[in-house]
């Protein structure tokens, strides 16, 4: 084998992890459509049971299980786990962001004790937050943690009218992050 082939391999892995850093790091907290929650196919067709209808649609009961509350016109739904260090940074941005802006709350649930949930919602990783509007369907949704701006503009497509607040970092005070009320997760 020839030197500069172990060479042209290495740079080549080298691309390929990077490529894929790059594509991971750009796709991570970043808010999409939820769609498929709603649409006509469940998520696991194993979990259509008492917390889904048969079309595969989303029942409040499930959600109500969870701590959201029927006609709060916004809900920031995170899915954490104990040992997620990125989980306690969106806790807390989720937190501050429904603290700030009127109508909207914050529910932290614990992904492992509520594993039908999570088949139910497609959740795949943690921290996911689904942002939840008063009729109980998912508007949007964040694998991974999203930063400040992206979950402020979240809440703005899906609040429209709403008192929202600068969404400069640096133009905001800083938040004690045990000023903020505590939302332990759901058991």
């Amino acid at each position: 084998m020839h030197p500069a082939t172990g060479l042209i391999i290495a740079l080549a892995a080298l691309l390929v992890a990077l490529l894929g850093g790059l594509v991971y790091r750009r796709r991570t907290g970043r808010f999409a459509p939820a769609q498929h929650i709603h649409d006509e196919t469940p998520a696991d067709t194993r979990a259509v049971d008492a917390t889904s209808t048969a079309a595969g649609r989303v029942d409040r009961a499930l959600f109500e299980s969870l701590g959201v509350a029927s006609g709060t016109p916004l809900t920031l739904l995170q899915f954490s786990s104990v040992f997620c260090g990125p989980c306690r940074a969106t806790r807390v941005l989720c937190a501050d962001v429904a603290a700030r802006i009127p109508g909207v709350r914050h529910v932290d649930v614990d992904a492992e004790t509520h594993l039908d949930a999570v088949r139910v919602l497609d959740v795949w990783r943690t921290p996911t937050v689904l942002l939840i509007d008063a009729e109980g369907r998912v508007r949007t949704r964040a694998s991974g943690a999203p930063t400040r701006s992206q979950l402020i503009a979240a809440v703005a497509t899906a609040l429209p009218g709403a008192a929202l607040p600068q969404t400069d970092p640096a133009a905001l005070p800083r938040t004690d992050p045990a000023a903020l009320p505590r939302t332990e997760p759901a058991a």
